[in-house]
This record gives structure tokens, sequence and C-alpha cells, in this order.
């Protein structure tokens, strides 16, 4: 087995019940943030990571993704018989990114399910996973650290952030020793969910993971877990427990931005930043912010 990483999983067979109607009959990760949808950034930071052949695990009714990826030639030649350079230029980015490509996981048995869906894909070699309700901001870095790290330690490699003890039921948290380097420790326990008393710390993982392919025996005899679901917490958890599967768990410690989009309010707040941002549409944003800002407690 090669310790080379060349391919990105991308789950993405969720409900979206959170944003009905909506979701009603578009995909949660087709919502735009900005002016993308939230499903091309995760793409994108694949992309700028190397990983060119991705993935997609999508459910029923999620056409739209694999249209988004596609190119669109009536689309295409309007533009350029108008000479809009610009708007060509947005419009080919998504379907130049990488190679896409897209399997059913059939039944909706959890986000551990949905990532043995890609076995036959993925094949013997190590291999990211990135949910695209986490977005990262391309200033900062996290895949081609973790994948760096896979190939160093050859072990698997989670993304781990500091939360407020208050909101770690809302993730895994880790439990970790440290090692040599104050980003990366050694990960010892996982538990999916838990409340603030039960949590080994408040280390949560967020949505990024480089994973050798014995992963995919383990989630094989991983029974079902928190909701009923296949936990890929779950799997990992069996990993940590005993390094000689797959050279144990470690963890990267991420302290840049991260925007979480799984949330009605986060996505707005996501949205708000980004925009906020931009050279082209930044400077008026913020100046209508600030004056919109200022009246709320009149109202």
């Amino acid at each position: 087995m090669t310790f080379d990483v060349k391919k990105a999983v991308i789950p993405a067979a969720g409900l979206g019940t959170r944003f009905l109607p909506a979701t009603k009959a578009m995909p949660k990760e087709m919502l735009p943030v900005v002016d993308k949808p939230a499903i091309q950034y995760v793409v994108e930071e694949a992309a700028q990571a190397g990983l060119h052949d991705v993935l997609i695990i999508v459910g029923r009714n999620k056409n739209n993704l694999a249209n988004h990826f596609d190119s669109v030639p009536e689309l295409e030649k309007t533009l350029e018989d108008k000479g809009d350079q610009g708007k060509l230029d947005r419009v080919t980015a998504s379907s130049d990114l990488a190679d896409v490509h897209f399997v059913r996981q059939g039944e909706p048995k959890g986000l551990g399910h949905a990532v043995s869906r890609s076995r036959m894909h993925v094949g013997n070699e190590p291999f990211a996973v990135l949910l695209g309700d986490d977005l990262i901001d391309e200033r900062d870095e996290l895949l081609t650290t973790m994948i760096a790290e896979l190939k160093n330690r050859q072990a698997t490699i989670i993304a781990l952030m500091e939360v407020d003890p208050s909101q770690i039921h809302l993730y895994g948290a880790a439990a970790v020793e440290l090692t040599d380097d104050p980003d990366i420790v050694k990960v010892t326990g996982l538990v999916e969910k838990p409340s603030a008393d039960e949590a080994p710390s408040n280390l949560a993982i967020i949505g990024r993971y480089v994973l050798r392919p014995e992963i995919f025996d383990v989630l094989e005899h991983t029974p079902p877990g928190k909701g009923g679901e296949i936990q890929l917490t779950d799997a990992l958890q069996t990993l940590a427990a005993d390094d000689t599967i797959a050279g144990g768990v470690y963890g990267v410690i991420f302290r840049g931005r991260r925007y979480d989009t799984g949330d009605r309010a986060d996505w707005i707040k996501a949205t708000i930043r980004l925009a906020t941002e931009r050279p082209d549409i930044g400077p008026e944003l913020v100046d209508w912010l600030k004056s919109f800002v200022s009246t709320i407690d009149e109202r």
C-alpha cells in the first residue's frame, strides 16, 4: 500500500431537514454561500490539496449536484457570444475543478455507512473525507497538513478543534496524549456527541479525515451506534484503541477559520463573513452592516 493520498470522498446524502422548505427540492449542499454552492468550496479545497479525483456520496433527488459539476454548453456559448468572460470563467470553474464521480448511498445509515460506500472507488489506498457542512477558509492550511502527517506517521489522521465545553455535545470528542508537536496529538479515545460531563476533552472532531483503507474492514464490523446509525467515530475509536490495525489515530489541531453551514444561523454567519471579505461586494456590505447594526436596539 502506498501512503500517497490522491482521492477525496465527500458524503452528501443527508436530507437537510434543518433547512426545509428550501431543501425540499434542492440539496442542502447546493445552498449558496455568497454566490457559490457550499459543496463547491469543499471540492475546491480538495483540489487545492492536490486531490483531483473526487467521489461524492449522494442520496435520492440530488441530481443538481451532478449538474453543477458538469459543463453547460448552451449557457457557456451564450456568455461567450456576449463577451462576458467574467461570468463564463465562474461558470466553467466548477466543471474544471476535478474529476468528480457520484455514487448513491442507498439507505441513510449514517456517516460511517456513507464512507463505506466509497470502498470500490478508493481501493487499497489512503483517502481524504471532507464533510460539506464544514468550510475551511482557503487561507488556512489544514488538509495538506493532514495528508503530510498520514504519510509521515502512516496512521489515520483526523482534524480537531477546541470548542466551548458547552458545545461539545454537538461533536465527537477526543481523548488525547501530547506529542512533541503542539499542533499534533495522539488520539487515545473518541466519544460521539458526549455531554459536557462525559466529554474527555473540549477537542471536537471537525469534518476532515485522512483515512487508511483499513477503515473499510472496521466499518464493515461496526454495529449501529448513536441514533441507530453506523458512526464513523465508532470505527475510529476501534483504530485508536489498537495501533496494530492501522497505525493508530492522530489529530491535527486546527486553529484557523472554519465556517459551519449545517445550521441556519451559522450558515447566515458564514455567508456574511465571507461576503464582507470579498473586494467586489465587501466594502458596500460592511458599510450597510454598520448602519444596520446601529439601528437594531432602536427597533
